[in-house]
């Protein structure tokens, strides 16, 4: 069973015990992988129940298995990391402004229970059982990302597994807007959070941008941040086409940060 939002009360109900006792929702332990885990506890275990600053956000689907963590002992970000994230830019991006684009309830959503109008279906193998995750598409996803790749440098950059979130973006990136795909290996594990780092990018901060629907994902650089709502199932979603005015926008800004201020405290 998924992980439900209950809107009376904001709670978070896990879809397995297991989920919950490793603390997924707020802390997350370091002992995992666990051999002599059942499976619905290793089912469970691929989904993460994830808390924003002051409203808690059902899961995404990564997993809590066999994952290295760059665990920040000091509670602090990486200043100095041994090589950047990203590849020097190609001669097509040169000069263009760098967008970080966040993968589950930013652009698709993810579940094991069947969805009958899901875009995709995804064979991801835990513990050497193949389950099945329905995917649906964000509303106006299509459009976004062919005007964000005239646009940006895009990157993918996502807390889950590689084993999930690559062959998703093999499906929904058709135009190859993606330069560079990040996965949750690339994130810090910051006060029971993954966090997705600009700073170790490799790319000028004041030019560099990142679209997400969690907080504590841009937790280290809010300023560079484009917050977007979480996304489920409402298919009058318009989230990702509204935005577009304002990434044509950032596309030309001398100043991105005033540009991104003003939209935040809209």
């Amino acid at each position: 069973m998924p992980c439900l939002h209950v809107p009376c009360s904001r709670r978070l109900v896990c879809e397995s015990v297991e989920s919950v006792r490793m603390g997924l929702s707020g802390s997350q332990s370091n002992a995992v992988g666990k051999k002599s885990r059942s499976k619905k506890g290793l089912l469970g275990s691929f989904f993460s129940c994830f808390r924003s600053y002051a409203v808690e956000q059902p899961p995404t689907i990564v997993s809590t298995v066999d994952v290295p963590r760059k665990t920040e002992e000091n509670g602090t970000p990486h200043t100095h990391p041994e090589e950047p994230l990203l590849p020097e830019r190609n001669d097509i991006d040169e000069g263009r402004k760098c967008v970080v684009i966040d993968l589950d309830e930013t652009l698709v959503h993810s579940s094991f229970k069947p969805i009958d109008n899901a875009d995709f279906i995804i064979p991801v193998e835990i513990e050497g059982t193949t389950h099945q995750v329905y995917v649906l598409k964000r509303p106006f996803v299509d459009e976004f990302l062919q005007r964000m790749g005239d646009l940006f440098e895009c990157v993918l950059f996502t807390a889950s597994l590689a084993k999930y979130a690559d062959p998703v973006a093999d499906l929904l990136d058709r135009w190859d807007v993606f330069r560079t795909r990040l996965f949750r290996e690339s994130c810090v594990f910051h006060h029971g959070s993954y966090v997705k780092d600009l700073g170790r990018l490799g790319r000028d901060l004041s030019q560099t941008i990142i679209l997400d629907n969690s907080p504590a994902s841009y937790g280290f650089h809010p300023e560079n941040s484009v917050p977007v709502v979480s996304w489920f199932d409402d298919m009058s979603d318009a989230e990702l086409l509204d935005l577009l005015p304002l990434f044509e926008e950032l596309s030309k800004a001398q100043d991105i940060f005033s540009l991104l201020q003003a939209h935040r405290q809209r």
